[in-house]
């Protein structure tokens, strides 16, 4: 299957824990067959299902750390104790090729997407309220009154960076969500810099004398 036709979208989704964004990214990606994924560097060791280099590029943390310093990772981050990161050259190789990649992280590896690749879409998913946010941690049945404070506490500092998002979804009701969602992708593939390639390929249809 071609995707050539238009440029690959960099689809970064936000969220506090608990707003519901893993049922929101699972139905997008199974609408639209033009999501890649890039695979990502980890220095945590595999667990048995997992095989080098399609599920996670598995490297030490001196590895991690040289390629860290020579710009290597599109975003990367330090989670529990691992490191994580995303190669920028293979991501910018999918996006040439008209693929969508989408990236599922925290706020902090939004920011440096925004520097590393400057095209990328940035959305933000809000939960309705602090209350409704702590009712739906609540119905896990996995949160301790602890890790509940340090999820909610975590949430409003997500909050107070959502500001330089350009979408915000509200997941009050998950069908509302989900068809904002939907909607978004869809007007950013229609964007004039997503077309660019089209058009270039299109206009080579008319001479100078045509102009």
């Amino acid at each position: 299957m071609s995707f050539k036709k238009r440029s690959g979208i960099a689809l970064v989704i936000c969220a506090p824990s608990g707003t519901g964004k893993t049922t929101l990214i699972k139905r997008l990606v199974a609408e639209f067959p033009r999501f890649a994924f890039s695979v990502s560097c980890t220095t945590r060791d595999p667990r048995p299902e997992e095989t080098q280099g399609i599920d996670y590029d598995f490297i030490s943390r001196d590895e991690f750390r040289q390629r860290r310093d020579a710009g290597f990772f599109a975003e990367w981050a330090e989670v529990h104790g691992h490191f994580y990161g995303t190669p920028l050259e293979s991501t910018r190789r999918l996006l040439s090729q008209g693929r969508d990649v989408l990236f599922d992280i925290d706020v902090q590896g939004a920011a440096q997407l925004r520097r590393t690749i400057p095209g990328a879409r940035l959305i933000f998913i809000l939960p309705p309220s602090r209350r409704e946010l702590e009712r739906r941690l609540s119905e896990r049945q996995t949160e301790t009154p602890e890790s509940m404070r340090i999820r909610l506490r975590a949430a409003g500092t997500e909050l107070m960076q959502a500001h330089w998002f350009s979408i915000w979804i509200i997941n009050d009701d998950q069908e509302t969500a989900w068809q904002e969602l939907r909607a978004a992708y869809i007007a950013t593939t229609l964007s004039p810099v997503v077309q660019s390639v089209f058009l270039g390929d299109i206009m080579k249809e008319w001479t100078t004398d045509d102009v």
